[in-house]
């Protein structure tokens, strides 16, 4: 596992129930390190080997015909599995998705995802909002989330915004923001300019920073005076 690698993943599907038979028809997989949004994506269409119902339709828009020629789920299902690898994976209300995922994978034979290597971002918002609403649109609007590209649900789409909701519900985009404000004021700042020109001209000994007399003064009526120990570390 790459230290600190975890994969935001979505699915939609044909309806509600992956032991009634139901079916994957869209997959997103994306790419965190260390906090951070990596470009590497996992995205597909999947013919599903199925009808779509109108009910499914209304949610993801997406129709047999759009996934007619798109791959089956086992031709995908290796390619999958190498991008997740070891990686933690993160999904919202994640029983539902890995339900599907791991029917898909016992079906064509692969060996199924393990829960212990899931977060689930719903839990996460429960304990971080006890009694709100934590669906992801009421999640956006409380952590500032923009949400206007969603019309419709769509893997990839949501996967895009559970991962800045993840983000946020780590505190990860504020502290690297704070960190980075912080650095850079102390980069452009007078006191650091001086303290810089300061530890560039202290350098071996105690005589830098004293002069000649000040330092013989010293050495005659001071046993062992701290403050050259402590400027000669």
């Amino acid at each position: 596992m790459i230290d600190g690698r975890e994969i935001i993943i979505d699915t939609e599907t044909t309806g509600l129930s992956a032991d009634a038979g139901d079916r994957i028809v869209e997959i997103a997989c994306i790419e965190i390190i260390d906090g951070i949004l990596t470009n590497n994506v996992f995205h597909k269409y999947i013919n599903p080997e199925r009808d779509i119902p109108d009910s499914a339709f209304r949610v993801h828009g997406i129709s047999f015909e759009m996934v007619a020629g798109e791959p089956k789920f086992h031709e995908i299902a290796d390619e999958l599995i190498a991008f997740i690898g070891a990686s933690n994976i993160v999904a919202h209300n994640a029983e539902f998705d890995m339900r599907f995922i791991n029917s898909e994978l016992a079906r064509c034979g692969r060996s199924q995802l393990s829960m212990d290597q899931v977060v689930d971002t719903l839990v996460l918002a429960r304990r971080k909002f006890p009694g709100s609403s934590n669906s992801l649109d009421a999640l956006c609007t409380r952590l500032g989330v923009d949400r206007s590209r969603r019309v419709t649900h769509g893997a990839l789409i949501d996967a895009e915004i559970l991962a800045e909701i993840y983000i946020e519900l780590r505190g990860g985009r504020q502290r690297t923001l704070e960190l980075s404000q912080n650095v850079e004021k102390v980069k452009n700042s007078k006191i650091s300019n001086i303290m810089t020109e300061r530890m560039v001209n202290i350098e071996n000994t105690s005589e830098t920073l004293l002069d000649k007399e000040h330092t013989e003064y010293l050495n005659k009526n001071v046993k062992n005076p701290i403050w050259f120990s402590y400027y000669d570390k």
